[in-house]
C-alpha cells in the first residue's frame, strides 16, 4: 500500500478548511433557493413564503420560493437531498418528511442522514372534531364511549399513511380503544361528509374545523399538540386531557442538505430565529392556526430523529400499508 504523505494530507485539510471558512464568510453571493415539495397554496408554501420574504431582507439577498411537487413531497426532498451543499437550495421540510420512510420503501435519500437541518418555524396542531350527533364533549367521554362500543365509532382521514390518518392511528393505540377508520382522498369531501354526519369524527387542521366549530356545525374535543391551538384558546390537549405524551400535529422548518458548511448553517440559523420571533410573523402564522417557533439545528436534528422513530412505531402497531 502507498503511503501518505502526511505533510500533504494536513495541507490540504487546512487548505479545504480556509475555503469552507472563505465560502462562508462571502455567503450568500447569489439568490437563495427555498423548495417546497408540494403544490402552491397550502400551508407548506405559505409558511415558506412568509420564511422566503423576511430571509431575504436579512441576507440581502433574492429568496426564491420553488415549487417541485410529487410523490407526497419525495420529488422535492429528493432534489435538496443531492443538491450541493453550498447553502443556496434550502428545503422547507414538513411533517411529512418524517413519515416518508416508513410508508416508502423506495425512498432514494435518508432523512436523517442527507439534510442539515437549520431551524423549525412554525407548527400547528390537528383539532379533533365530532359531529354534534355524537354523544361526547371530550376525550375521556370519547373512550369511555369507544370502550362501551367497540368498533361502532369511525373517524376519516384525507388518505391513508396522511398525518391526520396516524393521528388516529395513535389515538387508538394510547387509549387502547377500537374505531374505525374511513380514509378519504383529500379534505374537502372528509369535511363535507363529517359536517353531513356521514363521519363521526376527524382530526384536521384548524383552518379547516374552526369555521363549522364557531358555527355550532361541529365541536371541538381537544387538539393534538401539547400546546393549545390560537384559534381555539379554550380546547384543551390531548395531553392535558389524560392521555399524557400524546403530541402529533404538523411543522415545518428549514433543512439544507448534508455537508452545508456549519457557518452557513448558523447564519441561516440566527436569521431564522429572528424572522420567528418578529410581532409580524407571529401574527401572521397565527392567524393561519399555526405557532411559530425557532430552535438551534442541533434541537430540530433530534426532534426529527424522534418524529421518525414515532412514525415508525405507529405505522408497524396499526399495520398500514401504503395504498
Amino acid at each position: 500500500m502507498k503511503k501518505i504523505n502526511h505533510g500533504l494530507f494536513v495541507f490540504a485539510m487546512a487548505a479545504l478548511a480556509a475555503a469552507n471558512v472563505a465560502h462562508a464568510q462571502s455567503y450568500p453571493a447569489k439568490p437563495v433557493k427555498i423548495v417546497v415539495a408540494y403544490p402552491p397554496g397550502g400551508p407548506n408554501d405559505l409558511s415558506a413564503r412568509a420564511v422566503g420574504q423576511r430571509l431575504s431582507e436579512a441576507l440581502g439577498q433574492p429568496v426564491i420560493v420553488e415549487n417541485r411537487a410529487g410523490a407526497a413531497g419525495n420529488i422535492g426532498s429528493q432534489y435538496v437531498a443531492t443538491s450541493p451543499p453550498d447553502g443556496y437550495t434550502l428545503l422547507n421540510g414538513a411533517s411529512a418528511l418524517t413519515i416518508a420512510p416508513a410508508l416508502s420503501k423506495g425512498l432514494q435519500y435518508d432523512v436523517a442522514k442527507d439534510f442539515a437541518p437549520i431551524s423549525m418555524t412554525v407548527a400547528s396542531s390537528f383539532v379533533l372534531a365530532a359531529h354534534p350527533s355524537v354523544p361526547v364533549n371530550s376525550i375521556k367521554s370519547l373512550i369511555a364511549l369507544a370502550k362501551a362500543h367497540p368498533g361502532q365509532l369511525n373517524y376519516a382521514s384525507s388518505g391513508v399513511g396522511a398525518p391526520p390518518h396516524l393521528a388516529g392511528e395513535l389515538l387508538k393505540s394510547m387509549a387502547k380503544i377500537d374505531i374505525l377508520h374511513v380514509p378519504y382522498k383529500g379534505v374537502g369531501q372528509s369535511i363535507s361528509d363529517l359536517v353531513g354526519g356521514q363521519i363521526d369524527m376527524m382530526f384536521t387542521s384548524p383552518p379547516n374545523a374552526v369555521p363549522h366549530v364557531k358555527s355550532g356545525r361541529l365541536k371541538a374535543l381537544a387538539v393534538s399538540m401539547k400546546k393549545r391551538s390560537p384559534l381555539l384558546p379554550e380546547v384543551p390537549t390531548i395531553d392535558e386531557s389524560g392521555l399524557k405524551g400524546f403530541e402529533i400535529g404538523t411543522w415545518f422548518g428549514l433543512l439544507a442538505p448534508a455537508g452545508t458548511p456549519a457557518d452557513i448553517v448558523n447564519r441561516l440559523n440566527g436569521a431564522v430565529l429572528k424572522i420567528v420571533g418578529t410581532a409580524d410573523f407571529r401574527e401572521r402564522m397565527s392567524g393561519q392556526g399555526m405557532d411559530p417557533m425557532g430552535s438551534t439545528p442541533a434541537e430540530f436534528s433530534a426532534y426529527i430523529r424522534s418524529e421518525l422513530a414515532k412514525f415508525q412505531k405507529i405505522v408497524q402497531t396499526a399495520h398500514i400499508q401504503p395504498e
